[in-house]
């Protein structure tokens, strides 16, 4: 094992000699790990808000970080998994920096802690490196590779609590390889480990490298450790099952086949960084437990995702050792500095390795499509219910729970799937994401709540994005009514008509087209038999025309005192909800959804 400012190497070897420059080196450590957290921290902001892959999971997890760290109840929708142990510590996270208060969206907030968990990663997996006698060099490569990837970009920036199990173990692992580790190093460890397993089951795969270092290290403290670990697990998954106990979330989409697209290098450097890693003596425990996770890839009903957010840290590690391994069996034995210099080989090496991982970083990192749009479509659909049903009682999946939970909506007015296991409480309005198609199926009650509903109002684009606010309860349709479309086209052409009206050609265009509010169809005409109208536009209410509502808004221009005036006064049904001055005319805006039955016939002013 090489020899390096860390102290002694895992394997027992005596620490630098005298004539090192120690403090130097330190100092070079130091500069190479702030570097590389200033790239893992760096690109992960940059990364934060990528819309895709998607984890449905997610949801479900925000909204459980929010209930929590509000003291709210939550029940999510089902499939997402348990980890109450996973989501007190992203309550915690929340909680401590205020995340919720800073943030624009919920899912924002709570993706703050996992960046915070990832760049954590990468200190500790730059110390388990040099531990194991990698050096400064090799482990730079190991944590460039997870720091840069954009596999892990895409799955670090998730709110998977595998992210969090992943912490957990590398810190245990740290411990288990320090060189002068006391007794409570090895209790440190246990505590851990434990925190790992009950984060995500899967983190039981660290146990056989934990413990077979354990063993080679100090076989009676690996005892101790397997003692306290088995009492926690025991309580854990015992006594205190109803609160402690995970459970894995429901095997979907993003499957492993979406997440090596973003990075094919990943995947065929982590396979042979698996297997070769077997003949390296430090490196054997890491490559067992990493074939036994890849192992579970191939188990029907485990998340892909999550056993790639516990495998990423594991890969590159070995991949850098096997790469030192094998450059020192090539190369001759020098002692001294220039030994630890990189030569030829490393330096060819190195350029071999950048080559393979650039090739396939050039499809993922435009795959992955940075945005600086921090809220989104459902931050969009929040802001029109508060405009438009604030109050109301709102049928709500996971995300849109956690999300106008957080803009201020009272929890005990959003119903969320799970309280449909019977039947839906009465509800007013529902948001839900791609139309609540897999949410209907599992939870007939919703079918029925949507029986007799509209589509008001629609936000983003695209089944993975789009969100759909639906008027619940309305009237059933009169199949022998007419059209209303065809009612407004009519009445919208006759208005256009008339000579006292003057029209800009975009808005003409929307008036014979059918798609303006009835009511403003009336009282422009009414304007006009007082004093000449001048439509600018009838400006578009955001997410209403995708959803095929009329425009309710008109900016009028010239004589604005008059406008004004005319719409203020008006009563009941055709008072409007608003009329502003603004620098272009007099914008007029209607509530939603006119009586039927306004438009009769009228003749041209």
């Amino acid at each position: 094992m090489a020899q390096h400012s860390w102290g002694t190497t895992f394997s027992g070897r005596s620490p630098a000699t005298p004539s090192e420059p120690t403090a130097g080196h330190r100092l070079l450590s130091l500069d190479i790990v702030l570097a590389l957290l200033a790239l893992a921290g760096g690109l992960r902001v940059l990364y934060l808000a990528a819309p895709s892959p998607a984890l449905p999971a997610e949801a479900a997890n925000v909204a459980h970080a929010y209930a929590l760290g509000h003291f709210t109840p939550f029940t999510d929708a089902g499939g997402a998994g348990v980890s109450p142990f996973g989501w007190w510590q992203l309550s915690a996270y929340t909680m401590v920096s205020d995340a919720f208060g800073r943030s624009a969206t919920a899912l924002a907030a709570v993706r703050e802690t996992m960046l915070v968990a990832a760049v954590a990663g990468a200190v500790l997996l730059w110390v388990l490196a040099r531990r194991l006698g990698l050096t400064r060099w090799a482990s730079a490569a190991a944590v460039v590779l997870l720091a840069a990837s954009p596999l892990a970009l895409g799955l670090q920036r998730l709110v998977v609590v595998e992210d969090l199990a992943v912490v957990w173990a590398l810190g245990a692992l740290v411990l288990v390889t320090r060189p002068d580790a006391r007794i409570r190093h090895d209790i440190y460890a246990a505590v851990c480990l434990l925190a790992a397993v009950l984060t995500s089951p899967l983190a039981l795969f660290f146990l056989p490298a934990a413990g077979w270092l354990l063993v080679r290290r100090a076989p009676v403290r690996a005892a101790l450790v397997a003692v306290l670990l088995n009492l926690g697990l025991g309580i854990a998954f015992g006594p205190a099952a109803g609160v402690l106990r995970p459970h894995l979330a429901a095997a979907g989409r993003p499957s492993v086949a979406d997440w090596v697209a973003l990075d094919p290098a990943w995947a065929v450097l982590s396979t042979f960084a698996l297997v070769a890693a077997l003949a390296v003596t430090s490196l054997r425990p890491f490559a067992v437990s990493g074939l036994l996770l890849a192992a579970t890839l191939a188990v029907p009903g485990v998340p892909h995702t999550a056993v790639l957010a516990l495998l990423l840290p594991v890969t590159p590690l070995l991949l850098a050792g096997v790469v030192q391994a094998v450059l020192r069996q090539r190369a001759p034995a020098h002692r001294g500095e220039a030994a630890r210099r990189p030569g030829k080989g490393v330096v060819l090496a190195a350029v071999v390795l950048v080559a393979i991982v650039a090739a396939g970083w050039a499809y993922g990192y435009p795959a992955l499509r940075p945005t600086t749009d921090r809220g989104g479509p459902l931050a969009d659909a929040q802001e029109w219910l508060r405009a438009n049903a604030s109050g109301s009682r709102v049928l709500v999946d996971d995300a849109a729970w956690a999300e106008l939970a957080k803009a201020g909506w009272p929890t005990g007015m959003l119903v969320p799937p799970a309280a449909c296991a019977a039947a839906c409480p009465p509800a007013e309005w529902a948001v839900f994401a791609d139309d609540a198609t897999d949410l209907r199926r599992a939870y007939p009650a919703i079918e029925a709540a949507f029986a007799n509903s509209g589509a008001t109002a629609v936000f983003g684009t695209g089944p993975a994005v789009k969100i759909t606010v639906s008027r619940l309860g309305l009237p059933p349709a009169d199949p022998a009514a007419p059209s209303e479309a065809s009612a407004r086209a009519h009445a919208g052409e006759a208005l256009q008509a008339s000579a006292r009206i003057t029209f800009a050609p975009d808005a003409a265009a929307v008036l014979r087209a059918g798609r303006v509010d009835p009511r403003l169809i009336a009282t422009i005409a009414a304007l006009a038999a007082l004093e000449p109208v001048r439509v600018a536009a009838f400006p578009e209410v955001p997410g209403e025309d995708p959803a095929g509502q009329p425009r309710r808004r008109v900016l009028l221009t010239g004589g604005e005192d008059g406008a004004a005036a005319f719409y203020t006064g008006q009563r009941d049904l055709f008072r409007p909800s608003s009329v502003a001055r603004t620098g272009g005319g007099v914008l007029v805006t209607y509530p939603l959804f006119a009586p039927p039955g306004l438009l009769v016939p009228f003749s041209s002013p």
